[in-house]
């Protein structure tokens, strides 16, 4: 009985806490009105990793709190997408028609041109399982896709601490929820005995959540000077180093 409980209490975890951990990373977005130092394309890993992920189970019926998961990180992102576009920070691409990138992706200027690129591509998603969901071949590439994106996650915020010298506007909280969440879903993915996909993806990304502690280390959190523009963004930022 005691296992079966631990059992469901674990499967909950897994389910919920992933999509919890961003609640004070746009807390603090709000607070201080400027995404400076939170990646957006985090958000965007996600949406894609878990979108894919969810098709993926259609072919491969794994663990039912994972697929939870998937659906209310999705419904996380989608949120803090919106707020990060909202706040985005004034020398943004975006703002400054910067952008470096091919048709300027996941740099829109609109919450509505990320959410019809996510339709156009549950669109693609939906023909190609149509067409080839019978083949194990495809659903295993799905899975691995799914979980190679996922795997990826931290590495937009690695680069933007890079950049900056700095993990400033990174929530210290955000962090210990990226190293203590992985470390936890490692464990339960070889517990619960899950597809090889799971098992790679996981070790790999929690390897590239100790490079960012090291960066946290290395670099601190004081402002960088893009992020002091104005006497009062320099008392505000400031008093956030100091959190």
């Amino acid at each position: 009985m005691a296992a079966a409980w631990a059992s469901t209490l674990a499967s909950v975890g897994m389910a919920v806490g992933p999509p919890l951990v961003y609640a004070d990373q746009a807390i603090s977005i709000v607070r201080k009105k400027d995404s400076t130092g939170f990646s957006r394309d985090i958000c965007g890993v996600l949406l894609l990793a878990n979108i894919t992920r969810c098709f993926f189970w259609l072919g491969e019926r794994f663990d039912f709190a994972l697929l939870m998961q998937s659906i209310l990180m999705i419904l996380a992102q989608l949120a803090l997408l919106y707020i990060c576009i909202i706040y985005r920070p004034r020398l943004s691409p975006e703002n400054l028609g910067a952008s470096t990138r091919p048709m300027s992706f996941w740099q829109w200027t609109t919450y509505a041109q990320h959410i019809e690129f996510l339709a156009g591509y549950i669109v693609c998603l939906t023909i190609l399982v149509l067409i080839f969901g019978r083949m194990d071949a495809f659903v295993w590439l799905l899975g691995f896709v799914a979980l190679g994106l996922e795997s990826t996650l931290p590495i937009p915020q690695l680069i933007s601490n890079y950049k900056q010298k700095s993990l400033y506007g990174f929530r210290a909280s955000t962090l210990i929820g990226w190293v203590g969440g992985d470390a936890f879903k490692t464990i339960y993915f070889f517990v619960q005995g899950l597809p090889l996909q799971f098992k790679i993806c996981a070790i790999f990304q929690l390897s590239v959540d100790f490079a960012i502690v090291a960066q946290r280390i290395a670099y601190g959190n004081a402002p960088p000077p893009t992020a002091l523009t104005e006497e009062d963004d320099l008392e505000q930022a400031l008093a956030l180093a100091e959190e």
